[in-house]
């Protein structure tokens, strides 16, 4: 059995234990509700990654709640740690240090031993003062920045692993709650100490930007994969990714109309509740408007709706629904309706699904539309964009809520394609929209191509936006060729 194993089994394990939280929004769900009480934990990563961050933002949690908190430096001087939180506005009143950080003073007296190793020589004085700090505050939580300082007061790498073993089994002696940083690295390999700890964090940059995961947590479940992470002046926050399998509920089964009897002629009364639609065609022919008119007429039932636009202004889009009778002023004022402008460089699909979250389950959203699909994929750099956009629709969806996929396809005629980035297997439905030529008039088509949940007409109609609001007309029964780019009449009737 590894010393680890023992250090382990020596505590009291509880059937359903407790949970220490972070302080972390967002971690603490990634761990299942935080870490267990008196076990040791190993957060890695590169220079720069957050770290000392989060092991700030775990002393701070404990000490708000009253508890003895420990902070031992083996890097930087205390000084420096108290005004880099400060400039995150981070509190950190009832945080103590144990400040082992080498001073000025060894560099100008250039200290050398000749019979005596350094790591002998000054071990003793760094176990000493730490065991004195941790018996005069018997602290509930600990952080050790870094452990990998350690590593150079052992003579050897079994030396070090005894000594990581001991300090460990110490502080969870006196109840402790352990967490400790290590600078991994090709120079300083850390796979001993994973070894060790009871559950393991690492934190990386990646192409879209700081990044979390869980690589292992003894006695308990967690949220696999990479979570975006941010620190801003506020402190670290986590954005866990979305798991569709794990947030769903009854949904009754109820239909959402449009409001425009022709166009729920076409899909037999509307769209279904907790469905996926996917709004597809060229620019211009009316997506977002169709779109519009699902949610004026959920707000007319006291439901909220929210527009993530990835392209167009918020002022813009209000603008245009209300040239056209579409009372979205009105929706927002009443707080039926939200229009979120995102800026697709600046949020990573995390941190965009967050915002999804916070709207269905802490505002009760039951319409969200995503405008467009294009934009969001910006948000993405590069990383797969139906695997993240299936878990943001299915999450919603099993939550009841109506999701709207707003699909520009680049053919404006001819060539008909459902979208042009491979979502049409996720969607419930699909509405498509055309351009036709009629008479040397260009015109639009609206049809329903899928939907999975009730019958359709399975004929196209004419579709004009005015200024007194979306006209659809009668089926295009005697047009022909219309997917196909080529439209002729045959003149049996007059095409209006």
């Amino acid at each position: 059995m590894c010393e680890g194993s023992v250090a382990t089994r020596a505590l009291r394990l509880d059937a359903a234990p407790t949970r220490a939280s972070t302080g972390i929004p967002g971690l603490d769900e990634v761990l299942d509700g935080g870490l267990i009480p008196q076990r040791s934990y190993l957060v890695r990563g590169g220079p720069g990654t957050g770290k000392t961050t989060l092991g700030l933002h775990f002393l701070a949690a404990g000490a708000s709640r009253g508890e003895s908190v420990l902070f031992i430096s083996l890097t930087e001087s205390e000084e420096v740690v108290r005004q880099n939180a400060a400039a995150m506005g981070l509190d950190l009143t009832g945080v103590a240090f144990l400040d082992l950080s080498p001073t000025a003073d060894y560099f100008v007296e250039a200290e050398s031993y000749d019979l005596f190793s350094p790591a002998d020589v000054e071990r003793e004085p760094v176990t000493q003062g730490i065991v004195a700090r941790v018996r005069e505050l018997t602290p509930r939580r600990v952080f050790v920045d870094s452990m990998s300082q350690l590593r150079y007061l052992a003579r050897d790498a079994f030396q070090y692993r005894k000594q990581v073993v001991s300090f460990l089994r110490f502080l969870m002696q006196l109840e402790a709650t352990v967490l400790f940083a290590s600078e991994a690295g090709s120079e300083a390999p850390d796979e001993d100490l994973q070894f060790l700890s009871d559950g393991v964090m690492e934190l990386r940059f990646t192409p879209r930007g700081r990044a979390a995961s869980i690589v292992k947590f003894r006695g308990s479940g967690f949220v696999s994969g990479w979570h975006a992470l941010r620190i801003s002046p506020g402190g670290m926050r986590v954005f866990p990714r979305l798991v569709p399998g794990n947030l769903s509920e009854e949904m009754p089964t109820e239909t959402i109309p449009s409001g425009v009897p022709e166009l729920d002629e076409l899909l037999h009364g509307g769209l279904q509740r907790g469905t996926i639609t996917v709004l597809a065609g060229p620019t211009g022919t009316g997506k977002t408007t169709v779109g519009l008119l699902f949610m004026k007429e959920a707000a007319g039932r006291g439901e909220r709706s929210v527009v993530y636009t990835f392209e167009e202004e918020p002022e813009v889009l209000m603008r245009r629904a209300e040239a056209i009778n579409i009372p979205v002023k009105a929706m927002v004022e009443r707080n039926t309706l939200e229009v979120v402008k995102v800026e697709p460089l600046r949020f990573s699909p995390d941190e965009f699904g967050h915002m999804v979250r916070e709207e269905v389950e802490n505002r009760g959203a039951r319409i969200v539309m995503i405008d467009s699909v294009a934009g969001y994929r910006l948000s993405l750099r590069g990383t797969d964009l139906v695997a993240h956009l299936h878990a943001l629709a299915k999450y919603t969806a099993n939550r009841g809520v109506t999701v709207l996929l707003v699909s520009e396809v680049e053919a404006i005629t001819g060539d008909f394609r459902a979208t042009e980035v491979g979502i049409s297997y996720m969607a419930d439905n699909i509405i498509f929209f055309r351009y036709i030529e009629l008479r040397g008039e260009l015109r639009k088509a609206i049809g329903v191509l899928k939907m999975r949940l009730s019958d359709f007409e399975r004929t196209l109609r004419e579709i004009g936006i005015t200024r007194y609001g979306v006209k659809v007309g009668r089926p295009l029964t005697h047009v022909r060729g219309i997917l196909s780019g080529r439209t002729p009449w045959d003149g049996s009737e007059d095409e209006d």
